[in-house]
Parts: structure tokens; C-alpha cells; sequence
């Protein structure tokens, strides 16, 4: 019965997120489910069950991937009339995908160990070599620009100025990806974080010396 509703699940996100090209694809969401899945047999602890249904559906009611954030949701909600679970493994699900999201930094206390190892998760997948090049198919999807040295870092922001205020590709670096790593939850998420980090230090370092022509 569990493993029909994975597979459900999975076609349905298939057809979803199949074509998106903002980093938030199928390979995406089935890295995340791997990461998760890894952290929950590491950690030994949580529902394997909800901790695949909740990486699975994570982007799909994603305001940055529907019209609104209502629509988003509302298309989750579809999608659970689909499937045969109880109501509390519905909500418990959808609490998860709704409280893990970075909005600009904002902390939010996660209720369950499974939210906890999702967010690891997911978040995983925003660093490393794999977030460097999610974060410029997403700035490039937006119209951002990969860097202007004129444009502050921005420290603190609303949700709404994380969504839509000026930056570039690499000002989301200091923006978000380079804090992750000391927001992770799990000591699992926190050692495979470590190469991942210095991945990204060395491509900046990297950057920079290619911008300012210090390589010439």
C-alpha cells in the first residue's frame, strides 16, 4: 500500500517539476528524498514513510513555482484527494513541507524530527556543487544578473524582499547558501555539509580572482 502511494506520488511530481528549469526539478526532489532517507537511517530516528512523502512534495506548492502561495498549496491539496491516507499523516505531510522553507532566514521552530530532517535535506541540496549551479539556473530564470559589485549584501529582509528585492547569483551566496550549513539540524546533515562549504569557498575565491583579472 506504501509503496503504490510513493510511486503515485512520484509520477505525480514527475509530470510537476519535470521541465522546470530553475533548479527545483525531478533530480532535485529525488536527491532530496535520497538525502532524507540517508539522515533518518544515519540518525535512526522519524517515519521513513512521511519523511519520503513530505521530500517528495516539498516544491510543489512552492509560491516561487505557482502562481500564488494559496494556488500552490491548493494544488497539494488536489493532489492529496488522489491518494488514500489518514488525515493526520495528511497534515502532518503538509506541516512539514510548509515549515521548512529558508524565507529570507526567518527562524521557525520545526514541530517533528521529520520536519527537521527534511529541511537537512533539502537544504543539503542548496550547497556544494550541485546548489552552485541550482543557484545561477535560478538567477538566470529570475533575470538576475550573475554579480554587480555595486549591490550591498543584504543582511536582514522581509519575505517579501528575499523574493523580490535586487540581487545577484552571487550575492545569494552570502544571502543563504553560506549560512545553511550552521542552521542544519541533524549531526548527519552537518558532516556531509562540511566539503560542500568549502566547495563553495573555493568557487568564490575562484570567481573573484577570474572578475578582478588577479589570474591574468
Amino acid at each position: 500500500m506504501k509503496n503504490q502511494i510513493i510511486e503515485t506520488t512520484e509520477k505525480f511530481v514527475q509530470v510537476e517539476l519535470g521541465e522546470d528549469a530553475t533548479g527545483h526539478d525531478w533530480f532535485h526532489v529525488d536527491r532530496v528524498r535520497r538525502n532524507a532517507l540517508h539522515i533518518c537511517k544515519e540518525e535512526m530516528t522519524g517515519d521513513p514513510f512521511i519523511i519520503e512523502m513530505a521530500a517528495l512534495l516539498h516544491d510543489i506548492p512552492d509560491e516561487k513555482l505557482n502562481d500564488s502561495a494559496a494556488a500552490g498549496m491548493a494544488k497539494l491539496a488536489l493532489f492529496f484527494q488522489t491518494i488514500i491516507l489518514p488525515e493526520e499523516v495528511k497534515n502532518h505531510i503538509t506541516e512539514i513541507i510548509e515549515s521548512i522553507s529558508y524565507k529570507g532566514g526567518r527562524k521557525t521552530e520545526l514541530e517533528t524530527v521529520e520536519a527537521k530532517i527534511v529541511q537537512d535535506a533539502d537544504r543539503l541540496d542548496a550547497i556544494g556543487a550541485i546548489g552552485i549551479a541550482r543557484a545561477f539556473a535560478y538567477g538566470g530564470k529570475k533575470g538576475q544578473p550573475i554579480y554587480d559589485p555595486s549591490i550591498n549584501v543584504r543582511e536582514e529582509m522581509t519575505v517579501e524582499e528575499y523574493r523580490k528585492g535586487k540581487s545577484t547569483s552571487i550575492h545569494h551566496f552570502y544571502e543563504k547558501l553560506l549560512k545553511l550549513k550552521d542552521l542544519l539540524n541533524t549531526n548527519t546533515a552537518k558532516k556531509l555539509a562540511e566539503s560542500r562549504q568549502q566547495m563553495m569557498a573555493l568557487f568564490l575565491e575562484q570567481f573573484y580572482q577570474e572578475w578582478d583579472g588577479q589570474d591574468l
